[in-house]
């Protein structure tokens, strides 16, 4: 999700990493119908209930939202018109009788009343946040007491592959600085936990859902570990070089590097982090 404002110490992000492109809106949806079955297990909404997703971008979840509670009521926010627009076409092709509300809302005032909602759901939002914590705080807000929150988030410093290569993990650093320089923060998987016990939620249960790619499995090593991961780095490689960050024939060598990781022979490792929470009465 996008949000608007330049100061640090609000939870916005100024700048989204990954860019707008038609590439990027392919990207995400690679990423999320190849790990629907590993990050949206479990996540099961009662019909009737009433759903807000925070940041749902291009509708890249929002579709497996639908598809795992069509019963539920969702509302889905964004900053972002064009993302909107995406969104509500992705929506429309995979399930045009979806119950899906889409609004243009800032995360820090969004437009309901207290209480409005039963669950929340934020996929891959907080890592572009100045201030994650006082992100998750706001979201209480519109969260009914007992009300549930399901956070999801990647954790760059987590992946490893094989063949190693010192050039392609200075590659990946790339993207990890660069995120950071934005904002936000590619490492964020590791502090799902603390940051929504800080936000005052309670029972707490965070649980990592690990990707294993290798010629075995296909799909993933094309869905993921090409689709995905690799071309998030092939996206920022202009960007790298303008700052400085590796010379040219490095990084170069080092996203041949990573390719190599999915060929035959190759493995790629990668862990994501699900968290679930209640929301206590005040």
């Amino acid at each position: 999700m996008e949000t608007e404002g330049t100061a640090p110490t609000a939870a916005i992000r100024p700048g989204y990493v990954h860019g707008y492109s038609e590439r990027e809106t392919r990207r995400l949806g690679d990423q999320a119908d190849t790990l629907a079955a590993l990050l949206h297990a479990g996540t099961r909404y009662p019909a009737g209930s009433r759903v807000l997703e925070v940041g749902c971008g291009v509708g890249a979840q929002t579709v497996h939202l639908v598809g795992g509670s069509p019963g539920a009521r969702l509302v889905a926010v964004d900053i972002s018109e064009a993302s909107l627009a995406r969104a509500r076409d992705r929506v429309a092709a995979h399930a045009r009788d979806a119950d899906v509300e889409f609004h243009r809302a800032d995360l820090r005032d969004l437009p309901f009343a207290d209480a409005s909602f039963d669950h929340v759901f934020v996929c891959f939002v907080l890592e572009h946040l100045w201030d994650p914590g006082r992100a998750l705080a706001g979201l209480r807000r519109v969260l009914r007491p007992g009300g549930t929150i399901t956070v999801i988030e990647g954790d760059h410093g987590s992946a490893f592959f094989h063949p190693d290569s010192a050039w392609a993990r200075a590659a990946v650093d790339c993207q990890i600085q660069l995120q950071a320089r934005a904002g936000g923060n590619a490492l964020i998987g590791r502090q799902v936990q603390p940051l929504l016990s800080a936000a005052g939620y309670a029972e707490v249960v965070v649980r990592p859902r690990t990707v294993y790619a290798d010629r075995t499995r296909p799909a993933l090593v094309e869905g993921f570990t090409r689709n995905t991961f690799i071309a998030m780095v092939e996206a920022v490689r202009d960007e790298a070089l303008t700052a400085g960050l590796m010379t040219r024939t490095d990084l170069d060598r080092g996203i041949a590097d990573l390719r190599r990781t999915a060929e035959d022979g190759g493995t790629f490792h990668y862990t994501f982090v699900k968290g679930h929470a209640v929301n206590p009465a005040r």
